[in-house]
C-alpha cells in the first residue's frame, strides 16, 4: 500500500516538475487492518494544486461487481470539467437499470464491510499454507499473493499441467527496465475463489512448486 510519506514525495515532484498523477484507488476498500491513506486526501494536507491528483474508484473491486462497469473519478474542478468533455465523445453510457442497481451498491457500506471480513480470512489461508515459503509476503491488502518462483512462466505451466491451478507469469503484468522485467521471477494468484476451494489450489500449489 501506498504510504503517506510515498504519496507526499510523489506529490512534491508532481508540484515541482508539472505533472498530474491519475492515482487507481479501486482496491482502497480492500485491506487487511488499516485502511490506505487517500492520495486526494494526502494532496489537500499538503496544500497542493488541488488539479495535480484525479482518483478512480470502481464497484468492480469493491463490490465484486466487475460486470457492472460502474465506477467514479474525483479531482480539481479543470480535471473533472475535461473528463466530463472526455465522456462527451467517448463515454459509454450505462443503461438505466444498470445505473439504479450501482447507486444501491454505492449507498450501502454493509456487504464492503462482510467482504473485507471474507478477503481477511483469506488472508490467514494464505498465511497458513504459504507462510513457511521462501520469500512470501504476507498481503496487507487486496487480493492477489506475488509469489517467488525463479521463472514465473515456467512455474505457470508446470502448475497448470500437473494440477489444473492456473495462475499469472509476473512477467505479464510488468514492463522492461533496464533488460529485466520486474516480475518476470513471480507468479501472481487471485484469491477469489470461495475460501475451501481457494485453500486446496493454495496447497495444490505449494505441493508442486515448493515441496
Amino acid at each position: 500500500m501506498a504510504s503517506e510519506d510515498y504519496w507526499r514525495t510523489l506529490i512534491a515532484l508532481a508540484e515541482k516538475h508539472d505533472f498530474r498523477i491519475f492515482a487507481d484507488e479501486c482496491y482502497s476498500e480492500i485491506y487487511r487492518d488499516a485502511p490506505p491513506v487517500g492520495a486526494l486526501e494526502v494532496a489537500a494536507r499538503m496544500g497542493a494544486d488541488p488539479e495535480r491528483v484525479v482518483i478512480f474508484h470502481s464497484l468492480s473491486k469493491r463490490s465484486n461487481l466487475p460486470g457492472l462497469r460502474s465506477g467514479f473519478c474525483a479531482g480539481g474542478k479543470q480535471s473533472i470539467a475535461r473528463i466530463r468533455q472526455l465522456r462527451n465523445y467517448a463515454g459509454a453510457p450505462l443503461p438505466l437499470p444498470l445505473q439504479k442497481v450501482a447507486e444501491k451498491v454505492w449507498a450501502d457500506e454493509s456487504h464492503v464491510i462482510e467482504n473485507r471480513a471474507l478477503y481477511h480470512q483469506k488472508y490467514e489461508v494464505a498465511d497458513r499454507i504459504l507462510g513457511k515459503v521462501p520469500g512470501y509476503a504476507s498481503p496487507q491488502a487486496g487480493f492477489f499473493l506475488w509469489l517467488p518462483v525463479g521463472d514465473g512462466e515456467a512455474a505457470a505451466l508446470k502448475l497448470w499441467r500437473e494440477t489444473g491451478v492456473r495462475v499469472l507469469p509476473g512477467a505479464y503484468l510488468a514492463r522492461e527496465v533496464g533488460g529485466k522485467t520486474p516480475g518476470e521471477g513471480y507468479i501472481r494468484v487471485a484469491m477469489v475463489a470461495p475460501t475451501q476451494e481457494m485453500q486446496r489450489g493454495l496447497t495444490l500449489l505449494r505441493d508442486c512448486l515448493y515441496e
